[in-house]
């Protein structure tokens, strides 16, 4: 017997039939004898419909009461799976952020969890076999007693802190895709579905753009040790061994990797925009004289290169920031070029830590392909490439070659 979370996203409770099918794959867990809590989101396209009707009602609108409206999407889906698993003849009851209690810090619409108090869950486990179906992506405030969220993706970070906090073996979380690829399977057919990812490589994956998890869900694991599936829900419940292993990618410590080869995938981002300021005096404070403004206005700035003059006296800086942002970036400079027709290619592995000239490699096969390297930024277990866009699925196929993840 094992103790589970199950999280299921959007497009998995997105009508009454998906949600049947949910309660299904609980049903399977439920009868195997685990004690399982379940963590739901709203139905698919939910969310977005609450989001709109509380600008409709007032563009400039109160966080707190926004936070009660775009949580009750979660409420809805977590009654109603309740209410399926009881039609089974299973114990069951929803809870909300607030009852557990899930708290929170009072940032509204992007809350942090601070503390879960899962004891009522483990001992509902134990006195009544009950199934405990909780509303993702919610709390509550300690001190003002209000409901907040924690933004998008937050039912993904629910889940994980869940688990963590009534000590579950394990948080499997379900989705539309079936675990984690080498990179995306619609740009390199041939891409592979990893058996096990590492905690920091699925933090670059996460950071870069794959929105299978969302980043604060990942570290949260990582913290915790929290082994975390990511499974496909439209598998058939009854086609699937609950004493197995599951089907889907297993994130994990680094230790439990046995073999683990240099390079893991292949991550890449068109959300990109290049900003190079020219002619800046070389000088103390140049650099927090741009970035910071950028930080008081939320723009998050990626890869960083200067340049300095050869008689030392100007600089210049390139960086990149997200495209959305690239208008309200790109204000108040005299000298400034920028562009908004590029990517970033990452390349991620922990083996990396121990083998030289990877990135090299990766240089030359780019070269051969006649694509310009824009700018480079690099970590213990990865290197991004900025480069045009219109070669960005080129790239991609030719790195993941090079480093045979098309064979495994």
């Amino acid at each position: 017997m094992a103790r589970l979370v199950m999280k299921f996203g959007g497009t998995s409770v997105a009508d009454i039939d998906r949600i049947k099918n949910v309660a299904r794959h609980v049903k399977r867990e439920v009868d195997a004898g685990h004690e399982v809590a379940v963590v739901v989101s709203a139905m698919s396209g939910k969310t977005n419909e609450l989001v709109a009707w509380c600008r409709a009602a007032a563009p400039l609108h109160d966080a707190r009461e926004y936070d009660v409206v775009v949580s009750s999407g979660e409420q809805v889906t977590a009654g109603l799976l309740a209410i399926v698993l009881e039609g089974m003849g299973i114990n069951a009851r929803s809870w909300q952020g607030w009852q557990l209690p899930i708290v929170t810090s009072n940032a509204h619409a992007s809350a942090r969890i601070l503390d879960i108090n899962g004891a009522e869950l483990v001992k509902r486990f134990k006195e009544r076999k009950e199934v405990a179906v909780i509303a993702g992506f919610q709390g509550m405030h300690k001190e003002t007693g209000r409901i907040t969220t924690l933004g998008r993706g937050g039912s993904d970070t629910s889940a994980v802190a869940i688990a963590a906090a009534i000590q579950a073996e394990r948080c499997d979380i379900y989705t539309d895709v079936d675990g984690i690829y080498t990179t995306d399977p619609r740009v390199v057919p041939r891409a592979r579905r990893m058996p096990k990812i590492a905690y920091e490589e699925m933090l670059e994956f996460a950071s870069l753009g794959a929105k299978v998890m969302q980043v604060r869900s990942v570290e949260l694991g990582m913290v915790h040790n929290v082994r975390v599936f990511v499974r496909s829900s439209f598998d058939r419940p009854e086609d699937i061994d609950p004493h197995g292993t599951p089907p889907g990618t297993l994130i994990c410590g680094e230790e439990e990797i046995m073999e683990q080869q240099v390079v893991t995938g292949i991550a890449f981002s068109k959300d990109e925009a290049q900003i190079s300021v020219r002619r800046l005096q070389d000088k103390p404070g140049v650099a927090a004289a741009i970035f910071g403004p950028l930080a008081d206005n939320n723009i998050n700035v990626d890869m960083i290169v200067q340049s300095v003059s050869a008689d030392g006296k100007t600089t210049d800086l390139t960086f990149t920031v997200p495209a959305s942002d690239y208008e309200r970036a790109a204000i108040g400079y005299d000298h400034l070029d920028g562009s908004t027709d590029v990517a970033k290619v990452s390349v991620i592995g922990i083996g990396m830590r121990s083998h030289a000239g990877v990135a090299a490699t990766a240089f030359k096969a780019l070269a051969d392909r006649k694509i310009n390297i824009r700018a480079i930024t690099t970590s213990e277990i990865k290197f991004s490439l900025l480069i045009d866009a219109e070669y960005t699925e080129l790239a991609v196929r030719t790195l993941h070659s090079l480093y045979n993840l098309d064979k495994g």
